[in-house]
């Protein structure tokens, strides 16, 4: 096979992982770039205009500073959709060739299921080589390959432990600090009378479920955009059959819940003293806070994600997002500066981190005495940035994800909920996502290697 007709068949396969869902794209504003309607306001009408697709909250007030601030470049926002709505989106105006914005967010699991499609500009070409000591090494790593550099990064998901201290203490368990204490926890919590679950494993938990395993050392697939016809895979790995291992022992103990994530009951028994712990990426604690009908009386502190090997800590991460710049965009240089400048001062981060929760990669403002400092009142006034969420982010050293995430991801939920619903064991369920992914990217015409 020729390689343009094996790229174009891979390129077809991340298309089908994307799947559009019969959503409409925005009509072409010449050139291909999204002519959305702003949801914003533009400060100077005769300033050259970026498109931009993005869903963060408060996302207005951070638009309004940057267009304040740029006399030559306003950006007209749009909120296409959060994740997966916006993706489809992107996927329709990819497919018909138009109607894609000039800058787009986007997780960065998901960027190389659209840098297989040819969709995101190579931002070297516009200077962004350059930012690279301005951000975290893990999130930097998560948008380059090699020289090459597909977005820039904004927030992340660095992972930590939210605990109820109020339930450690009342029942006079110690709080853990490896996984095997956190086993013996969940069960010292039951024996002294707690009639909950130490934590919730979600089987829906896709990115969560994907950093448990990464901590001890998994590394599911070997994928670089520069060969974009080849994946390796080895999901069944000894270290993912540990990870999976254990929790499957804790389910089994009924010490741990098998709730899906984010769902109504789930939500509910964060805050209702169901759960002794949320296992959190460091944008939890915003999430949590603003769950409703809290337990009055509940002190949730925070601490460091349990460690298999405390003498050698690994640090993963859940989440973040960044900006791109579409291949539709007939001016990729003024959306390669909104791309690095939206988010490019600590003013513009305080909006962020105080109004969005976000959790910055942007060294700069993770380096201020404003952020490290910050006392958390849901808290306790701990200074949960400083004490727990700062080593992890800078410990993270980055994943490799595949170009048919989506499709990684539901083939490992459903092997999850197999696993739960039909008490299989660890090493067949992962076999089973093994084999599943193998064929798929074989028929999609990838060259596999395991």
């Amino acid at each position: 096979m020729r390689r343009s007709a094996r790229r174009r068949g891979v390129a077809a396969a991340a298309a089908m992982a994307v799947s559009a869902a019969g959503l409409a794209a925005c009509s072409d504003g010449g050139g291909g770039a999204a002519e959305a309607t702003c949801t914003n306001e533009i400060k100077q009408a005769d300033a050259t205009q970026v498109t931009v697709w993005a869903w963060y909250p408060s996302f207005e007030t951070i638009v309004d500073r940057f267009n304040e601030t740029h006399t030559d470049l306003q950006v007209c926002w749009t909120n296409a959709g959060q994740g997966a709505d916006e993706y489809n989106k992107f996927q329709t105006a990819i497919e018909a060739g138009t109607g894609a914005p000039d800058v787009i967010m986007l997780e960065a699991e998901v960027l190389p299921t659209f840098t297989i499609l040819d969709s995101l500009v190579d931002l070297s070409e516009y200077g962004a080589g350059e930012l690279e000591a301005d951000f975290t090494a893990g999130s930097w790593s998560d948008v380059s390959n090699g020289d090459s550099v597909y977005a820039i990064p904004v927030d992340g998901g660095p992972m930590g432990m939210l605990y109820r201290a109020d339930i450690f203490e009342e029942h006079g368990v110690e709080v853990p600090t490896t996984w095997d204490e956190f086993a013996k926890a969940a069960q010292d919590l039951r024996d002294a009378g707690f009639d909950g679950h130490i934590t919730d494993f979600p089987t829906n938990g896709n990115a969560l479920n994907y950093a448990l395993f990464a901590q001890n050392g998994w590394e599911p697939f070997q994928y670089d955009a520069a060969k974009p016809t080849e994946i390796g895979i080895n999901v069944d790995s000894p270290e993912a059959e540990e990870v999976l291992g254990y929790w499957k022992g804790l389910i089994d103990d009924d010490l741990v819940a098998t709730e899906d994530a984010f769902t109504t009951d789930y939500n509910a028994a964060l805050v209702d003293g169901t759960y002794a712990v949320y296992l959190a990426a460091a944008w939890g604690p915003g999430y949590l806070q603003g769950l409703s009908e809290a337990d009055a009386g509940a002190e949730w502190r925070a601490a460091p994600l349990p460690q298999w090997d405390p003498e050698n800590p690994v640090q993963v991460n859940w989440g973040g997002s960044t900006f791109a710049v579409t291949t539709q965009s007939e001016q990729p240089e003024a959306a390669a500066t909104v791309a690095k400048e939206l988010f490019g001062d600590e003013e513009t981060w305080k909006l962020g981190v105080e109004e969005a929760a976000l959790w910055p990669q942007w060294k700069p403002m993770l380096e201020s005495d404003w952020f490290t400092g910050l006392e958390a009142p849901f808290f306790g006034g701990q200074k949960i940035n400083e004490e727990v969420f700062l080593d992890a982010a800078n410990g993270y050293e980055g994943f490799s994800f595949s170009p048919f995430q989506v499709y990684a991801y539901d083939q490992q939920t459903q092997a999850l909920f197999d696993m739960v619903e039909n008490d299989t064991d660890a090493a067949t369920t992962l076999g089973t996502i093994q084999d599943g992914l193998v064929q798929y990217a074989t028929e999609q015409g990838f060259t596999v290697s395991e």
